[in-house]
């Protein structure tokens, strides 16, 4: 297999590679941790790699902390997301995936761009950013900006909304309204995480100050063909006392989680054994610290 490898280092020089190559075969990469399986595989004989990790503009590389919320840059790696404190205070679900991602060494160079743009079902960060309700701002050939939430940018197993024209830019999270937060990440997997998950489950929750749950994100993965967002579980919750949560309401939130799953069988795990495990981890949420 042939390939050429473009690495630009500005958002102009980035837009410019787009154009020159709408009519061949390219792909975009920056920590390379998927991208270098796929070429084992790949059969395609011209392949042109536009290398990101070269790009120096803060909007791709940054973590920007504002009144509205929280703006990361699509080359941030995961590392730079577990460590950083505003994300640790305020965002404990993204920080509690973002180290339960591979290795060390993978979450060193595996950006978040790259992540969430795999699709993957079992994604680790793409799960808390959905309960999250995440945005990504999307740069275009011709220079503007389309936004979308990070649920409909899913659309299927390896499949996004982006288009050949189009690349992530920066993932947007919107501020909490609360200060006083339960949030966090529960991952079942052969190996923790080493291994992709079998079930994943991703919940924040906005409490009052008597402790009543005012908004809800949960997200769950590894159940579905993408990552879904389990509406009904989180209106359910509206205005219930976190920490007095009735063991009826729990079998109940876990009941509508379990409804929002369509689990397959493959070779990690059963349909029938992700489907009890889901409801068991959904009833566990509340059990939580």
């Amino acid at each position: 297999m042939n390939f050429n490898i473009e690495s630009p280092t500005s958002k102009e020089e980035l837009l410019n590679c787009l154009r020159n190559h709408q009519s061949g075969y390219f792909r975009l990469a920056a920590g390379f941790t998927d991208l270098l399986i796929e070429l084992k595989k790949s059969k395609t004989e011209e392949l042109t790699v536009i290398n990101l990790s070269q790009i120096k503009d803060k909007q791709f590389t940054g973590i920007d902390i504002q009144p509205s919320g929280i703006r990361i840059g699509a080359l941030v790696n995961v590392a730079q997301i577990g460590k950083n404190q505003s994300i640790r205070k305020s965002f404990p679900v993204l920080q509690q995936a973002a180290d339960a991602l591979a290795s060390g060494q993978i979450r060193e160079v595996a950006t978040i761009g790259g992540n969430i743009c795999q699709a993957s079902p079992s994604g680790d960060l793409s799960c808390a950013l959905v309960a999250l309700k995440a945005s990504c701002e999307i740069l275009k050939m011709d220079g503007t900006i389309r936004h979308e939430s990070l649920n409909d940018f899913f659309r299927g197993p390896a499949v996004t909304s982006l288009q050949k024209n189009e690349v992530l830019k920066s993932i947007v999270i919107p501020a909490n309204q609360t200060n006083k937060l339960k949030s966090g990440f529960i991952k079942i997997g052969k190996r923790s995480a080493m291994e992709c998950s079998i079930v994943s489950i991703s919940y924040h929750f906005q409490l009052g100050a008597d402790a009543a749950i005012l908004h809800s994100g949960i997200a769950i993965g590894a159940v579905a063909p993408t990552v879904i967002f389990c509406r009904e579980a989180a209106d359910f919750l509206h205005k219930l006392n976190v920490n007095k949560i009735h063991e009826t309401d729990q079998l109940k939130v876990a009941e509508l989680i379990q409804q929002s799953a369509s689990p397959i069988d493959d070779q990690r795990a059963s349909a029938w054994y992700r489907n009890e495990v889901l409801f068991n981890s959904a009833k566990s949420i509340f059990e939580q610290d």
